[in-house]
Protein backbone atom coordinates (compact mmCIF):
# COMPACT_ATOMS: atom_id res chain seq x y z
CA UNK A 1 0.00 0.00 0.00
CA UNK A 2 1.11 3.61 -0.68
CA UNK A 3 1.58 5.89 1.70
CA UNK A 4 0.21 9.54 0.97
CA UNK A 5 2.77 12.36 1.97
CA UNK A 6 2.50 15.55 1.59
CA UNK A 7 5.60 17.69 1.80
CA UNK A 8 5.97 18.91 5.79
CA UNK A 9 8.72 20.59 6.95
CA UNK A 10 9.81 21.51 10.12
CA UNK A 11 10.28 25.20 10.44
CA UNK A 12 11.47 27.65 13.47
CA UNK A 13 10.01 31.07 14.25
CA UNK A 14 13.07 33.33 15.47
CA UNK A 15 11.74 36.30 17.32
CA UNK A 16 13.60 39.18 16.73
CA UNK A 17 13.17 42.57 18.01
CA UNK A 18 10.46 44.08 15.41
CA UNK A 19 9.81 40.89 13.24
CA UNK A 20 9.88 37.35 13.37
CA UNK A 21 11.80 35.36 11.09
CA UNK A 22 10.56 31.60 10.00
CA UNK A 23 13.85 29.40 8.48
CA UNK A 24 14.16 25.39 7.88
CA UNK A 25 14.83 23.32 11.15
CA UNK A 26 18.27 21.68 9.31
CA UNK A 27 19.40 25.63 8.55
CA UNK A 28 20.05 26.14 12.47
CA UNK A 29 22.82 24.47 14.07
CA UNK A 30 22.11 25.37 17.35
CA UNK A 31 20.56 27.65 19.76
CA UNK A 32 23.40 29.37 22.43
CA UNK A 33 23.07 31.88 25.56
CA UNK A 34 23.87 35.82 24.75
CA UNK A 35 27.38 36.60 24.60
CA UNK A 36 28.61 39.64 23.72
CA UNK A 37 30.64 39.52 20.62
CA UNK A 38 34.50 41.31 20.01
CA UNK A 39 34.42 43.18 17.34
CA UNK A 40 36.21 46.85 16.36
CA UNK A 41 34.72 50.30 15.95
CA UNK A 42 35.03 50.69 12.03
CA UNK A 43 32.61 47.78 11.71
CA UNK A 44 29.67 48.19 9.97
CA UNK A 45 26.39 48.74 12.49
CA UNK A 46 24.76 45.45 11.91
CA UNK A 47 28.11 43.62 12.48
CA UNK A 48 28.16 42.62 16.25
CA UNK A 49 31.66 41.11 16.03
CA UNK A 50 32.62 37.04 16.96
CA UNK A 51 31.00 34.94 19.25
CA UNK A 52 32.59 31.54 20.44
CA UNK A 53 30.89 28.14 19.32
CA UNK A 54 32.73 24.85 19.50
CA UNK A 55 36.08 26.21 19.57
CA UNK A 56 35.56 28.51 16.24
CA UNK A 57 35.06 32.25 15.72
CA UNK A 58 31.42 32.93 14.35
CA UNK A 59 30.30 36.21 12.90
CA UNK A 60 27.53 37.63 15.09
CA UNK A 61 24.90 39.51 13.07
CA UNK A 62 22.11 42.17 14.21
CA UNK A 63 19.37 41.14 11.45
CA UNK A 64 17.22 44.22 11.96
CA UNK A 65 20.19 46.47 11.93
CA UNK A 66 21.14 44.93 8.41
CA UNK A 67 17.39 45.80 7.72
CA UNK A 68 17.92 49.69 8.53
CA UNK A 69 16.73 49.40 12.57
CA UNK A 70 18.00 49.71 15.27
CA UNK A 71 20.12 46.80 17.57
CA UNK A 72 18.25 45.32 20.13
CA UNK A 73 19.66 43.43 22.89
CA UNK A 74 17.09 42.54 25.27
CA UNK A 75 16.50 40.13 28.69
CA UNK A 76 15.87 37.25 26.93
CA UNK A 77 18.50 37.28 23.84
CA UNK A 78 20.36 34.51 22.81
CA UNK A 79 21.77 33.57 19.53
CA UNK A 80 21.02 31.25 16.81
CA UNK A 81 23.91 29.62 15.07
CA UNK A 82 23.04 28.87 11.53
CA UNK A 83 24.85 26.60 9.00
CA UNK A 84 26.12 28.80 6.06
CA UNK A 85 25.13 27.77 2.21
CA UNK A 86 27.03 29.99 0.33
CA UNK A 87 30.08 26.88 0.28
CA UNK A 88 32.36 29.48 1.11
CA UNK A 89 34.96 27.13 3.49
CA UNK A 90 36.17 29.89 5.51
CA UNK A 91 32.27 31.02 6.42
CA UNK A 92 30.58 27.59 7.58
CA UNK A 93 28.03 29.26 9.81
CA UNK A 94 26.53 32.59 10.94
CA UNK A 95 25.62 33.78 14.25
CA UNK A 96 22.24 35.79 14.41
CA UNK A 97 20.92 37.82 17.25
CA UNK A 98 17.28 37.05 18.24
CA UNK A 99 15.02 37.94 21.58
CA UNK A 100 13.94 34.56 22.67
CA UNK A 101 14.00 30.88 22.15
CA UNK A 102 12.56 29.88 18.91
CA UNK A 103 9.25 27.82 18.49
CA UNK A 104 9.11 24.80 16.04
CA UNK A 105 6.27 24.65 13.45
CA UNK A 106 4.80 22.15 10.86
CA UNK A 107 4.76 23.91 7.91
CA UNK A 108 3.32 22.36 4.41
CA UNK A 109 3.65 22.99 1.27
CA UNK A 110 0.88 25.66 0.62
CA UNK A 111 2.03 28.77 2.59
CA UNK A 112 0.20 31.72 2.65
CA UNK A 113 1.84 34.55 1.36
CA UNK A 114 0.89 37.80 2.85
CA UNK A 115 1.66 40.79 1.17
CA UNK A 116 3.73 43.40 3.63
CA UNK A 117 6.19 45.51 2.98
CA UNK A 118 10.04 43.65 2.27
CA UNK A 119 13.16 44.56 3.46
CA UNK A 120 16.23 43.89 0.90
CA UNK A 121 16.97 40.85 2.94
CA UNK A 122 13.88 38.90 3.36
CA UNK A 123 12.69 37.23 0.15
CA UNK A 124 8.99 36.86 1.43
CA UNK A 125 6.16 36.74 4.61
CA UNK A 126 4.29 33.90 4.97
CA UNK A 127 1.66 33.08 7.63
CA UNK A 128 2.82 30.97 10.30
CA UNK A 129 -0.25 30.58 12.71
CA UNK A 130 -1.75 33.28 14.01
CA UNK A 131 1.73 35.24 12.78
CA UNK A 132 3.44 36.99 9.93
CA UNK A 133 6.99 35.82 9.70
CA UNK A 134 9.81 37.12 7.11
CA UNK A 135 12.17 34.21 5.22
CA UNK A 136 15.68 35.38 5.57
CA UNK A 137 17.97 35.81 2.65
CA UNK A 138 20.59 33.86 4.28
CA UNK A 139 22.84 33.95 1.23
CA UNK A 140 22.15 37.88 1.22
CA UNK A 141 23.45 37.73 4.81
CA UNK A 142 26.70 35.89 3.91
CA UNK A 143 27.21 38.07 0.58
CA UNK A 144 27.09 41.21 3.60
CA UNK A 145 30.14 39.85 5.57
CA UNK A 146 32.39 39.42 2.34
CA UNK A 147 31.10 42.59 0.95
CA UNK A 148 32.13 44.28 4.00
CA UNK A 149 35.46 42.12 4.15
CA UNK A 150 34.87 40.68 7.44
CA UNK A 151 35.54 37.20 5.66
Amino acid sequence: MLEHRTSNLTGLLLPLADRNLILPNVAVAELIDYQPGAFDLDTPPWYLGRVTWRDRQIPLLSFESACGQKIVIGERARIVILNALGGRPELKFIALLVQGIPRSYKLDSQLSYVDVPLCALEQAAVQVGDQVAKVPDLLGLEGLLVSAGLI
